[in-house]
């Protein structure tokens, strides 16, 4: 069974990387990564710019992207703009791309990894919950994909991958929120790469499983991690696989790739199972964001 890349847990640059694809793969690309300072988006940024890609990396908190972007510029050697930006606020959508198209001159690929998500059963979930999650997931996915779209991809292409779950592929108990989030996001990958596509613009969606070193296995996965190594790869999968995998997608290697859904996840979903046990643990829960 082939073993997994070296990865850590923190956020991070990983202390020596060995190329698995022509390291000149993404030479002097640009990448417009929200998401882009902690977690599976950092990872992203930094095996990109192992392969010399530039980029840029976007989140609410500018004290954590302009951390991550030192790191990033450090271990690399290439160039990374830290810009916070809210995925819910189109205004300032506009202005992080402007200024980001200022800087660079142009924008080759999008990573749209901006998410929310905690557990919670439909029952108890709030009103506002559920559309905070929508919003941050469905609609931001939509507002920086529409922007870039009008500022640059409309007239000189580019690529688009959203991350996404399998939450949806079958139901899963108190993610009814995370779910239909990132359902619609798998939807929304087909219909622009449908429109889109005549401009020279793909659109795929890659769905991670559960990845060590993120917020989201320290956040949801703790009942869950006996169920997880039982899964057909046996392992939970970490952000540099994740990272590989988006790569792959971004790049020419997967210029005839559009409106795909790739899930990375070990096998997981095929087998993971639903635990209607937890419904009770969470009686009392309630989620009012």
């Amino acid at each position: 069974m082939a073993q997994p890349p070296p990865d850590v847990s923190e956020d991070d640059c990983l202390p020596e990387y060995r190329h698995l694809f022509c390291p000149d793969l993404l030479r002097d690309k640009v990448a417009f990564i929200t998401g882009g300072g902690s977690g599976i988006g950092f990872r992203i940024a930094e095996i990109f710019m192992r392969h010399g890609c530039h980029t840029v990396i976007a989140s609410r908190s500018f004290p954590r992207v302009s951390m991550a972007a030192r790191k990033l510029a450090a271990a690399t050697g290439q160039r990374c703009l830290p810009l916070s930006m809210d995925v819910r606020d189109p205004p300032a959508i506009v202005a992080a791309v402007d200024q980001a198209l200022k800087e660079f001159g142009k924008i080759d690929i999008l990573i749209n990894c901006a998410a929310g998500n905690f557990l919670c059963p439909a029952s108890s979930l709030s009103f506002n919950a559920f559309k905070t999650v929508m919003d941050i997931d469905t609609l931001g996915t939509f507002n920086v994909s529409h922007v870039i779209y009008k500022k640059f991809f409309r007239d000189h292409g580019g690529v688009i991958v959203n991350i996404t779950a399998t939450l949806g592929t079958r139901g899963q108990v108190l993610q009814v929120h995370a779910g239909s989030a990132k359902a619609a996001v798998d939807a929304m990958t087909r219909h622009l790469a449908v429109e889109w596509g005549p401009q020279n613009i793909r659109v795929n969606s890659l769905a991670p499983g559960p990845i060590s070193g993120t917020e989201g296995i320290r956040r949801l996965g703790g009942p869950h991690t006996s169920k997880i190594l039982a899964s057909p790869l046996q392992r939970l999968g970490n952000k540099t696989e994740i990272a590989h995998s988006v790569l792959y997608l971004a790049s020419p290697l997967a210029s005839y790739v559009t409106g795909a859904l790739l899930v990375v996840d070990g096998g997981a979903w095929l087998t993971f199972p639903n635990d209607l046990k937890l419904l009770a643990d969470f009686a009392s829960f309630s989620a009012k964001l």
